[in-house]
């Protein structure tokens, strides 16, 4: 992760991804390894809709971030990075 360029705000966002995404990874691992050991069904989808709710707030956190710089470059007068319609395909990726 390049911090150079990255406001303290953002660099706390990016943190807070990639801890996000860590613990996915950590328990996507869990669940291959429940697969693998013929563990219950019901546990395996608990543990699947754990990784599937941390994948969803890790992609809305990044949502988020990159709509707040969309909104600053507005403001300052520049162009918006995104526009509307796109930052709806995007949301609806994720839904």
């Amino acid at each position: 992760m390049d911090t150079a360029a990255m406001t303290p705000d953002e660099e706390a966002a990016a943190r807070a991804v990639l801890n996000r995404l860590r613990r996915a990874q950590g328990q996507l691992t869990a669940v291959i390894s429940m697969v693998e050991e013929g563990r219950d069904c019901r546990d395996i989808v608990t543990q699947l809709a754990a990784v599937s709710r941390a994948l969803d707030r890790a992609g809305f956190k990044i949502i988020a971030t990159r709509m707040r710089e969309c909104m600053t470059t507005r403001e300052e007068g520049g162009e918006p990075k995104i526009n509307e319609e796109e930052l709806e395909k995007i949301f609806l990726t994720l839904a």
